[in-house]
């Protein structure tokens, strides 16, 4: 099926991305979906990432270069908005790539819809610096969580859905009614959830659809966490503070669910940086709001090395010299796990095996959460 009539507005934030802004744009140019225009806008960056922008744009008249002083992702991504013309907008973060029928099949679901729609999602695949897929991907997860439409306000409330910045399409008419990305997080040093909140908005309002396909890259990037999870943290605070005002009528153990498995999150984000007493807090956080993580062995596991974390750290920075660091001590002896996916494993390859047989779930942790799943379903059925 041929669609070329509605015009897609690509909007892509860029704040020093020359490592990966070439790689995003070719897949967006490469789409089977021509009828875009592409905004770029430059949040002042200090490296090549404008050089590189404008050779795109000097090849074809498709790529529009803005720039700004840096004020954040949410405002670079409300400029590209404002200066847009497209019926519809489809952001994509400057690491990230689309696979070729990303926005064709998107349109189509979106053509199909009534004018009550107003974003359209997809799945998206974990990939490393060189574009390969990584993780694990089971069918059970895709075919019942991310797979559902029509009112999902609870279902965003309590997971979110989308998953990340690069994935929806979203009709321009909803920014007319809800309003643009919120640029206050950034003022309060809590950026990291403006996409999530940006969801929920829309859901108050409209019905979402699935293209139940991978259809997004989502590049994870080895040492670029920092302490980026502080501001994430408290960024997921601010945004659920403000639904749970505007949304009193939603239960109370809903935002505590989804609270405790964000902690969860940020926890093994923490950990990963080496933060320790962090990883710590956050884990009291998260058990604190849900005890369903205390039937998973992996918190006294992550308890436990932190302890040991505590004792080993003293006693290696005797013995190493002052520029060896701990980390560094961590990451030369660290456990790589296995998984079941090929580094040169495809997207319809993964398509394939998601629609595979399903089985449900049996550890008491999984099966707590699947129950749950089906109340947050009929929530939103009702």
């Amino acid at each position: 099926m041929k669609i070329d009539f509605s015009l897609v507005s690509v909007i892509i934030p860029a704040y020093n991305a020359e490592a990966f802004i070439g790689q995003t744009l070719k897949s967006v140019l490469s789409q089977t979906y021509k009828n875009i225009e592409v905004l770029v806008v430059d949040d002042g960056s200090l490296d090549r990432t404008v050089e590189i922008v404008e050779s795109f744009a000097e090849k074809d008249s498709r790529v529009i270069l803005i720039k700004q002083a840096n004020a954040g992702v949410a405002a670079a991504r409300n400029l590209a908005i404002e200066k847009s013309k497209g019926e519809y907008i489809a952001p994509i973060d400057a690491d990230d790539i689309w696979y070729p029928q990303k926005l064709e099949k998107q349109v189509q679901c979106m053509l199909k819809a009534d004018q009550s729609v107003g974003l359209v999602y997809a799945w998206s695949a974990f990939i490393d610096e060189e574009n390969k897929i990584i993780g694990e991907y089971t069918s059970f997860y895709y075919l019942n969580i991310p797979s559902i439409e029509g009112f999902v306000y609870p279902a965003m409330m309590f997971t979110n859905l989308i998953g990340n910045a690069s994935v929806p399409l979203i009709r321009r008419s909803c920014f007319d009614k809800i309003g643009f990305y919120n640029c206050k997080l950034k003022e309060q040093n809590a950026q990291g959830c403006e996409d999530w909140d940006i969801y929920l908005r829309i859901a108050e309002c409209y019905q979402f659809r699935v293209v139940p396909e991978f259809l997004i890259g989502y590049r994870q990037v080895k040492g670029s966490m920092s302490k980026s999870y502080q501001s994430m943290a408290k960024s997921y605070d601010l945004v659920m503070a403000n639904s749970k005002k505007r949304h009193p009528e939603i239960p109370i153990y809903i935002y505590n669910w989804s609270a405790s498995s964000f902690y969860t999150y940020v926890l093994d984000r923490s950990r990963e940086h080496g933060d320790y007493w962090s990883t710590l807090v956050w884990l009291y956080k998260a058990i604190k709001l849900d005890y369903s993580p205390l039937l998973q062995t992996w918190v006294y596991r992550c308890f436990f090395i932190c302890i040991l974390q505590f004792v080993a750290k003293p006693l290696t920075s005797l013995i190493l010299p002052k520029h060896f660091s701990w980390l560094q001590v961590q990451e030369k002896f660290k456990y790589h796990k296995d998984t079941d996916i090929n580094r040169d494993t495809t997207p319809a390859e993964i398509q394939k095996k998601i629609h595979k047989p399903q089985q449900i779930p049996w550890k008491p942790h999984a099966r707590i959460r699947w129950r749950r799943w089906l109340y947050i379903v009929q929530l939103c059925q009702n």
